[in-house]
């Protein structure tokens, strides 16, 4: 287990009568080494099924840059894995639980992340709860529009006061010291702004999840399944089509869907789809087309989300757009 800590946060466990989160005081390890983890992350089990909040930090986070810290948050302890001081070691020492399907990984926007875990340790990321793409399932349940690239700040999303209600000033502080020198992850060993700075990327997390766990329905959380599973390999091209990760989640069956969404729900699930299209060099201007014009007429055309990518994509290639759409069963 980890020694002891010379760092301490609070997490939000619960909330009071006004909803307003009650908090805990717990310390922060930095991880150089797999022992000082929690057995129940490192042997993942059935009967021992964990929530925790997770994110990544690195310099140019993707396929070629360096990721540099991966944070986790439990309820009694928030645990920074130190991927520079304790190597490639004790990142992969966490491979079983990242993809195991009995602890629930959740992210704020998880598509980068796992295109470095992939590409740089080998690591499929699975089981995630995309806490970005949660809320647009509850904004669209709740019948409030949304443009297709009207995504909300993990700032923004921590501000809303149905699932945390606040203040996240000091974003802005790292950004911008992120900005001046983008290997501020780099450095060892790491200052009290930047545990700090880490922390605060993942202690709210498991508390926005149980919000937000109490507002999807059944719909909604399948959506929420099969797109954090689509999100999480959509960076991560490869020549087998994704036959070494898990499978996605099924669409459901005839009778399922007749029972529990046309008559309860009334509305019927829609088939997830996921497709890669590379663009010749010197091509991706005629598809986004004069200020975005012909790349938006798309997205609203077929309810379609585009992503683009570049520098950070396929190196084989120009550039490439992920193309993920709703198609009705």
């Amino acid at each position: 287990m980890a020694s002891s800590p010379s760092h301490q946060t609070h997490i939000p466990l619960s909330s009071d009568p006004d909803g307003k989160p009650i908090d805990s005081v717990v310390p922060i390890h930095i991880v150089t080494n797999a022992s000082q983890l929690p057995a129940e992350f490192l042997e993942p089990s059935s009967e021992r099924q964990l929530v925790i909040g997770f994110d990544c930090e690195g310099v140019d986070l993707c396929r070629h840059g360096s990721l540099c810290i991966m944070q986790l948050a439990f309820p009694d302890a928030i645990y920074l894995v130190d991927a520079i001081q304790g190597g490639e070691t004790v990142v992969k020492a966490c491979k079983p639980a990242l993809e195991s399907s009995y602890i629930t990984k959740v992210i704020h926007d998880c598509k980068r992340d796992s295109e470095a875990l992939y590409f740089q340790f080998g690591i499929k990321l699975h089981n995630v709860v995309d806490t970005q793409i949660a809320y647009s399932l509850i904004e669209e349940q709740e019948g409030r529009k949304r443009s297709p690239d009207d995504y909300i700040s993990f700032v923004g999303l921590l501000a809303d006061p149905r699932y945390c209600g606040i203040s996240y000033q000091e974003k802005e502080e790292v950004r911008v010291l992120l900005r001046q020198d983008p290997q501020f992850w780099t450095y060892r060993p790491l200052t009290e702004l930047m545990v700090r700075a880490a922390a605060d990327d993942v202690r709210f997390l498991p508390y926005i999840y149980h919000n937000m766990m109490k507002k999807l329905n059944q719909q909604s959380l399948w959506y929420l399944a099969v797109r954090g599973a689509l999100y999480c390999r959509c960076f991560c091209i490869n020549e087998n089509d994704y036959v070494d990760w898990p499978p996605l989640p099924p669409v459901p069956g005839v009778r399922f869907i007749y029972v529990d969404y046309l008559i309860v729900e009334g509305d019927v699930p829609e088939e997830e789809i996921l497709s890669i299209l590379d663009v010749p060099p010197g091509k991706m201007g005629r598809i986004i087309g004069r200020r975005g014009s012909s790349i938006l007429a798309i997205k609203e055309s077929c309810n379609a989300e585009i992503l683009i990518g570049g520098a950070k994509g396929p190196p084989d290639k120009d550039e490439s757009l992920h193309v993920h759409c709703d198609v009705g069963v």
